[in-house]
């Protein structure tokens, strides 16, 4: 619908204790971690949902002490159930039992910002309507966000308390120690910091320390896109140089450590600290993870108790069908570019110039880029290389004539190869330099590691066949942003829909800055890629919002974000999804579009949604198993009031119905405008909504054939 005011409104159209080991063997019958899910808590107390959870464990056990020993954690808080050490007999046999809604063995989950805020309209610098947002909502004072992540880096300038007040009286969490983390490490700004470890490998914890610090990274850089305090001259190496700060900088961060090591994840700690969270009094949730919706009814529970949940959407793209966390009560995201590249020269024996991308450095004591020999490789796996000697040379490398999409690994390996034989510098021709932040890992260390496209490399396959001993040279990388970037792409690794799960729902929700983001790790600042790095931009302007206008729901929020959304760039122009082969981008790689934190404080109009109808879906769709009524008319995930339509199998008529809410000028008239799909009629009645302070909500139907 489009307002007759000044503004024009678009609704949005069919868019595991340490003690336990993972598995262990006892009488001869193999023991697994399970997840037990209860439903509602259904006592006062924490400690009555313990007891009960330990009853129910010792009528199949034999013993409450058994009951004891085999829990891992208690899920009391948010909602009920509990993770335990079982047989799959023992597992079989509770699932049989009444008050259980389902049993589900424990899985492992791994991790699925300098110019991106000023890219999206918050730069806290600027004075005017487009730092609207951030102003109006204090930049996010005193909402918390909670990041279930790898832990955080707390000396980090990003996590500066200066200037805070006292911590919110709600908060009801604590500050877990550990041997590198003192009381001291919770602060004003990180008011809170748990960590979980059951159910994770023993090789993941000997690989980490037992507190909330963070020895990964991953946890620290996505706390600060979030909402790290302001520090400026942020850059990695001269590259990206500016102010690095968070979404919401003036927000309270809450740390639930359940990755570790590389970044191994368990169900059984994800869904322990989401229970805490509830219980702690968090605003937001942010969870850089991959997964397909174990942990859904965690996610759910804190919905309901009005917590805005965002998710990665995943990094397995541009294949379709791949994303993940694509419940519909949390906001999934996906990942986008933002107007930025890093040109790096390549200047090649006849004094021809091309242009890669790269995070190439040079120390301040070099000598600067000399011409050394080029020698092509194809393929550059191990059986291709097969000993080269690459000393004093660089390596370029052409993907395998059947294969554009060059593996990271394929990268990875040939940059080892290329340190450890001597060599000086690796070009890699990939159909994208999406991922270029492989170009600064251990690996390039001491050499000079650039990306360039099929087109590029090409022109340096010309130019390796007229010459008789060829050679390049390669100049360190500087900083380009502006508009003569192409931005707003999306991502080429960014997980994309339909959901192979339900159909019924698009996903991704949004798309928001993923690639080659600057934020901090340990005491300095590092660039990552990910939609891990896309969903805490979300969480960040989430809390802007839930400052701006505290009686939101989380529906409410995540329709105001959705409806609001870009589909196309800063000069018109339709967004791009990066893939084989690039293509305009469509719902099932964006959702509804690139995020517009200023457009989403003023929406209009939201779907907004009783958290409680969620319940149909979850107990029909998901578990299949509870004693809510399964019926054809309510199963259908389109009938949910989303800010979206999907219908999945359109072989006869269907009507659905919406309701929006005016969260805007009180008296507006919206009128409906109509882009139906290929090959689909659609029609909506009534054309015309009119609102004004009494009448706030009307209902229209959408009639699709």
């Amino acid at each position: 619908f489009s307002s007759s005011s000044r503004r024009s409104r678009i609704a949005s159209v069919l868019q595991l204790c340490l003690c336990m080991l993972l598995c262990r063997v006892q009488g001869g019958s193999s023991h697994e971690l399970y997840i037990v899910y209860l439903g509602e808590v259904k006592h006062d107390h924490p400690d009555h949902v313990v007891a009960s959870h330990h009853d129910m464990l010792t009528t199949l056990l034999g013993s409450k002490e058994e009951s004891i020993a085999s829990v891992a954690y208690n899920y009391k808080h948010g909602f009920s159930g509990f993770a335990a050490m079982l047989t799959p007999e023992q597992a079989k046999q509770l699932a049989e039992v009444p008050e259980v809604i389902s049993v589900e063995k424990n899985k492992i989950h791994t991790t699925a910002t300098t110019r991106s805020w000023d890219f999206l309209g918050l730069n806290y610098q600027m004075t005017g309507t487009s730092s609207g947002l951030l102003k109006g909502s204090n930049y996010g004072e005193d909402v918390i966000i909670g990041v279930v992540d790898t832990g955080i880096w707390p000396e980090s300038r990003s996590f500066s308390d200066e200037g805070y007040g006292p911590i919110p009286s709600r908060w009801k969490g604590k500050c877990q120690l550990g041997p590198d983390w003192g009381s001291n490490n919770c602060t004003r700004k990180i008011i809170g910091a748990r960590f979980y470890t059951a159910g994770v490998l023993d090789k993941h914890l000997k690989a980490d320390t037992l507190s909330p610090r963070d020895r990964n990274g991953h946890g620290t850089h996505c706390a600060s896109t979030a909402a790290g305090s302001i520090v400026e001259a942020a850059s990695f190496n001269g590259l990206a140089e500016g102010v690095a700060r968070g979404g919401a900088p003036r927000a309270r961060i809450a740390v639930y450590k359940s990755g570790w090591g590389s970044g191994s994840f368990s169900t059984a700690s994800v869904l322990a600290a989401i229970d805490d969270a509830i219980h702690d009094g968090v605003d937001v949730l942010s969870l850089s993870i991959g997964g397909r919706g174990q942990v859904a009814f965690g996610a759910l529970h804190a919905v309901q108790k009005g917590i805005t949940v965002v998710y990665a959407a995943g990094n397995d793209g541009p294949r379709p069908q791949t994303v993940g966390n694509i419940s519909p009560w949390v906001i999934t995201v996906a990942a986008s570019k933002v107007d930025r590249s890093f040109p790096t020269v390549i200047t090649l024996g006849n004094k021809q110039q091309i242009v890669g991308q790269s995070l190439y450095y040079q120390a301040k004591n070099s000598s600067g880029s000399s011409f050394a020999g080029l020698l092509v490789g194809q393929g550059c796996t191990a059986d291709t290389l097969n000993g080269t000697d690459v000393r004093g040379i660089i390596l370029f490398c052409l993907p395998l004539p059947d294969d554009a999409r060059t593996p990271v690994s394929t990268f990875e390996y040939a940059s080892q190869y290329v340190r450890n034989g001597g060599g000086s510098g690796l070009i890699f021709a990939q159909y994208t330099t999406d991922l270029l932040t492989v170009t600064a890992s251990v690996a390039c260390q001491g050499i000079a590691c650039v990306l360039v496209d099929l087109d590029t490399g090409e022109k340096i396959i010309k130019y390796v066949g007229a010459a008789s001993s060829p050679v390049a040279k390669i100049e360190p990388a500087h900083t380009v942003t502006g508009k003569e970037i192409p931005e707003a792409k999306v991502a080429s690794f960014s997980s994309r829909g339909p959901s192979r799960d339900y159909a019924d729902i698009i996903k991704p929700d949004i798309a928001a800055p993923g690639a080659n983001i600057l934020a901090a790790v340990g005491d300095s600042y590092v660039m990552y890629s990910g939609t891990s790095m896309a969903a805490p931009h979300v969480a960040g302007i989430v809390a802007l919002l839930k400052a701006e206008h505290p009686d939101w729901s989380p529906a409410a929020i995540k329709s105001a974000i959705m409806t609001t959304a870009r589909v196309t760039d800063k000069r018109g122009m339709p967004i791009l999804a990066e893939g084989l082969p690039r293509k305009t981008a469509d719902p099932f790689d964006y959702g509804s579009g690139n995020i517009n934190p200023t457009g989403a404080a003023d929406p209009g109009l939201v779907y907004d949604i009783d958290p409680r109808d969620y319940n149909k879906f979850f107990g029909c769709t998901i578990v299949r198993r509870t004693n809510v009524s399964c019926d054809a008319t309510m199963l259908p995930a389109y009938h949910l009031n989303l800010p979206s339509i999907a219908v999945s199998e359109l072989r006869r008529p269907v009507t659905v119905w919406r309701t929006v809410t005016n969260v805007g000028e009180a008296d507006s008239v919206y009128h409906a405008e109509v882009q139906s799909p290929a090959g689909v009629m659609m029609e909506v009645e009534p054309t015309v909504l009119v609102f004004n302070t009494t009448d706030r909500v009307h209902s229209f139907k959408v009639k699709l054939a």
